[in-house]
């Protein structure tokens, strides 16, 4: 993953600042930097070099010098490059280096074109005027910002912003800026975008041919490369996958057939264990990485100053990805795949037990959908490049979003009668008896989320910690000091303050979303349970009713019948496990 950098039409920036700027996003792009200049227009590039590492440096051009900067990966260049009407003259064998080309010949109908994730600026030198775009979901960051001399900028991460910009915000996933339009448009307009209920019937092969071919496209690399594997049934799929077809990449060629896997927890973290036994069973070279709590804690500052939010579930979840990244990167790799995207998709957080209809349900996943990008792909992509490691994220594929997305989501409602837990259609596709992906128990392992899964007492850790910085007078005073997105609880009070000890700026508080969260709903779900608004909480211990370890103080004592909330959810379980199919034991 790169780090790019554009000013556009700037009057008092000099070179040196340009050089400053984009240095603040080296660790990006710690392999080489690149910095065009044309009057009063700047490009500049910090490079992570994933395909053609020896020649593939940017800025990037075309014949008719169209000056292109992009951070990301384009898993259709070749066949692109092989459909163009007429031929041209690269440079270099960057997947990249297309984009210029393809602007040559359609304009900027060049997104429509382009199959990956990417963010990029490009000049048209002839009459300098530029576009910027940014992919469908917004896997690859990417923030505008304005100067108050009439400048225009574009960057990877507001820190190269922040002190230069009058304001700034973030880029919208699916858009692309237009300096002849004078503005933004959506050029992404899939089927799901209205939130319209689909009727395809359920299909189990075509939803599992289309994630292979998800993963395999993304097995376009020059470097060692590897997958996060926590055990849980999304990233056990994509290591799966990608280890089953691996032996027939050119990567296996270079890199050896066999996949290596890491994983980061507590000591004795329900991920640590399932990991292990997933990457036992396809295979894996397989490496285990510990943190302990305090470790966590002296990290959040640098966790926050990267990924650059202060959202409660974000930074929980970032803390371990952020320090299993720096040894992931230690060890020489520089690109890993991630399971990010598939409970969006699929309907996968616990919340989604309460869905009251298949409308409801289809139409929370599409506004999870379409706000990922300011959550896990924010924290996928920022707390590994923070250390120069790229996150490709095959769920997020925009074929099979549109697959997934086209499904009857009367198939994604869980019906613990029938024996349907959360993402039940994802797990029936791969539940093949001849050669099978996973173990059964793995694929029908309850949904744990990230910061949940590395150990119940990290989560624990924060709130004893932020307990011991903010005092009730603090946030008594909260709403006053912090009127933008109020701090409900301690610990968010205490990310507020480390965020705006890095961003004091308000356009930097604007970009952060707020409103309540039950196991990561977005606010509008909350509604599905009354009890749900009472414990306000984005852990997945925090769906009462679902969660087999959910917190004690959000489950009654009892119902009106006597018996315990607890008890309820062990029986419905019990049906679950009941009707899930023989040999198939459901780890809690």
């Amino acid at each position: 993953m790169c780090g790019i950098l554009a000013l556009l039409h700037c009057q008092n920036t000099s070179r040196a600042r340009v050089l400053e700027l984009s240095r603040r996003l080296r660790h990006r792009g710690p392999d080489w930097s690149g910095l065009f200049h044309h009057d009063n227009f700047y490009l500049a590039h910090e490079r992570l070099a994933i395909v053609d590492p020896a020649s593939g440096d940017q800025p990037l051009y075309n014949e008719d010098k169209d000056i292109v900067v992009v951070n990301g990966e384009i898993y259709n260049h070749e066949s692109l490059k092989a459909s163009m009407k007429r031929p041209h003259k690269y440079h270099t064998q960057s997947d990249c280096e297309v984009i210029a080309h393809l602007y040559e010949d359609i304009g900027e109908e060049v997104v429509q074109l382009l199959d990956g994730m990417f963010s990029f600026v490009l000049l048209d030198t002839r009459d300098n005027s530029f576009i910027a775009a940014r992919d469908p979901i917004g896997i690859t960051p990417l923030y505008l910002g304005w100067g108050i001399d009439g400048s225009v900028w574009f960057a990877s991460e507001m820190k190269a912003l922040k002190d230069d910009c009058e304001r700034f915000e973030i880029f919208p996933p699916g858009h692309i800026y237009s300096s002849k339009a004078g503005g933004l448009r959506r050029w992404y307009n899939p089927p799901w975008f209205s939130e319209a209920i689909p009727s395809a019937p359920y299909d189990g092969k075509v939803l599992r041919e289309a994630f292979e071919k998800a993963v395999i496209k993304r097995l376009m690399t020059d470097v060692p490369f590897g997958v996060l594997l926590s055990g849980g049934l999304d990233s056990s799929l994509v290591a799966a996958v990608a280890s089953r077809h691996l032996s027939d990449t050119k990567a296996a060629k270079q890199w050896g057939s066999q996949l290596h896997s890491f994983c980061v927890g507590l000591k004795g973290s329900p991920d640590l264990k399932a990991a292990r036994e997933v990457a036992d069973y396809i295979g894996t070279l397989h490496y285990e990485f510990t943190f302990d709590v305090q470790e966590g804690l002296d990290s959040l500052c640098d966790v926050i100053y990267h990924i650059e939010t202060y959202d409660v579930t974000t930074i929980r979840a970032s803390t371990p990805m952020f320090l299993m990244a720096r040894k992931i990167k230690a060890l020489g790799v520089k690109m890993v795949l991630s399971g990010e995207g598939s409970d969006e998709i699929f309907g996968g957080y616990l919340y989604f037990h309460k869905a009251p209809n298949k409308e409801e349900l289809h139409q929370e996943t599409c506004r999870k959908i379409k706000a990922l990008h300011l959550y896990d792909c924010l924290r996928a992509n920022k707390a590994t490049s923070a250390w120069g490691l790229e996150a490709r994220v095959p769920f997020l594929d925009k074929d099979f979003i549109n697959v997934a997305m086209n499904i009857d989501p009367a198939e994604k409602m869980v019906r613990p009668k029938d024996g349907r837990i959360e993402k039940w259609i994802l797990r029936k596709a791969f539940d093949v008896e001849e050669n099978p992906y996973l173990p059964k128990h793995i694929l029908y392992r309850q949904k744990e989320q990230f910061s949940d899964g590395v150990g119940y007492s990290w989560i624990d850790g924060l709130k004893a910690h932020a307990e011991k910085h903010v005092s009730d007078q603090m946030m008594k005073n909260a709403k006053y000091v912090y009127p933008y997105n109020i701090p409900s609880t301690k610990e968010a009070y205490y990310y507020r303050m480390l965020f705006e000890k890095c961003f004091p700026q308000e356009s930097a508080r604007l970009t952060v979303p707020g409103g309540p969260s039950v196991a990561c709903s977005t606010a509008a779900a909350i509604a599905w349970d009354e009890a749900w608004s009472k414990n306000p909480d984005p852990s997945g211990r925090a769906a009462s009713g679902v969660h087999l370890a959910a917190y004690e103080s959000s489950l009654p004592e009892s119902t009106a019948n006597g018996i315990s909330q607890r008890e309820e959810i062990s029986t419905e379980r019990h049906k679950v496990i009941k009707a899930i199919p023989d040999g198939v034991q459901v780890m809690s």
